[in-house]
């Protein structure tokens, strides 16, 4: 295990490498001069040249990928051409904002939809697996956008039940700790707080979390409906076994691979395809701020802001590889 942990960490490398190519080929193919935008369309083309020649931007593109990544092993993103600051230095804030939305969502979506695709198997082909599977499609098939402006005006503009946007309450604002607020809140002993930022969480957290809850209500009802043909699951229901311990101690366990991979895909889109749901509700995390990137052509905050958002997602990939073992003893790595 130990040595399967190390090849696959070492793999990382090569596809984090071809990532950072990727992006910055993406990034230099956009048109326009980053050095004429921090300086303004009434600069002086020699004004221009100067500032392209000091940015390294007169240099040939492989030599400016050297750059980039030696500058990346340094711990350096680079400053953005907007607010003139270290990337490094403020993109976490709207990062662990867009994390605490996608873990919020995730667990939502991982407790609704795996109990969903459960109780579709245990009834199988009765009304009720019928309707959650119709329901599940609905789901995937809704756009976010559209969900996301149905709840605020049903549950914000009309019963007045939740915030519209934001994160915490502008009249008493979150003391940031660690920038994910429920954690801050907790550390200081501000349950008031903890349940307001709840609050703020509710919408955006339904909205982005329908599409994997259908998703993995789909993907747990066909692995738990294999399993349950399996012949030890036909002898524990014989034996008199609970429903209860049947699918939950013997038959979920064996079917989690298939939901254990989708959830980590899930995990991996949530985060980078958070920003519609962000933009919609005035969420600050790393979604919007490369949407207000891209508006104000700040190429190293998009190139930056895309590569973490990759890099996460790749990691994700690795924990979840590593803890197929754990759930399933009949896997060995050699």
């Amino acid at each position: 295990m130990f040595a399967y942990s190390i090849r696959r960490i070492a793999m990382l490398i090569p596809v984090l490498l071809g990532m950072a190519l990727i992006v910055f080929s993406l990034i230099h193919a956009i048109p326009g001069n980053p050095a004429q935008i921090m300086l303004g369309q009434q600069a002086s083309p020699s004004a221009v040249e100067a500032l392209t020649k000091k940015m390294g931007l007169d240099q040939p593109l492989y030599i400016q990928f050297i750059e980039y990544i030696k500058n990346l092993l340094s711990g350096d993103l680079g400053d953005s051409l907007r607010t003139k600051t270290a990337i490094t230095e403020e993109i976490w804030p709207y990062l662990a904002a867009t994390i605490e939305l996608s873990i919020f969502a995730m667990i939502i979506a991982i407790f609704v939809g795996v109990n969903a695709g459960i109780i579709s198997a245990w009834f199988q082909n009765s009304w009720f697996d019928y309707l959650l599977m119709v329901l599940a499609l609905i789901g995937v098939s809704m756009p976010i956008f559209w969900l996301g402006l149905m709840e605020q005006y049903v549950f914000s503009i009309k019963l007045d039940l939740l915030p519209t946007t934001g994160r915490d309450n502008i009249r008493d604002p979150v003391t940031a700790i660690t920038n994910l607020y429920l954690i801050d809140t907790l550390m200081q002993g501000r349950i008031d707080q903890f349940f307001e930022v709840i609050r703020h969480l509710i919408l955006p957290g339904i909205a982005l979390a329908t599409i994997p809850m259908a998703i993995i209500a789909r993907i747990t009802r066909s692995s738990m409906l294999e399993v349950m043909r399996s012949d030890y699951i036909r002898t524990a229901r014989a034996k008199g076994m609970s429903m209860l311990k049947v699918v939950y101690k013997h038959s979920l366990k064996n079917a989690f691979i298939p939901i254990l991979t989708i959830i980590g895909l899930q995990m991996g889109l949530l985060l980078g395809g958070a920003i519609l749901t962000e933009t919609i509700f005035g969420w600050p995390g790393i979604g919007n701020y490369i949407y207000d990137a891209i508006q104000y052509r700040d190429y190293p905050v998009i190139q930056s802001g895309i590569l973490v958002v990759a890099t996460i997602f790749v990691i994700i990939n690795l924990i979840v590889d590593l803890l197929y073992a754990a759930i399933d003893p009949r896997i060995k790595y050699r």
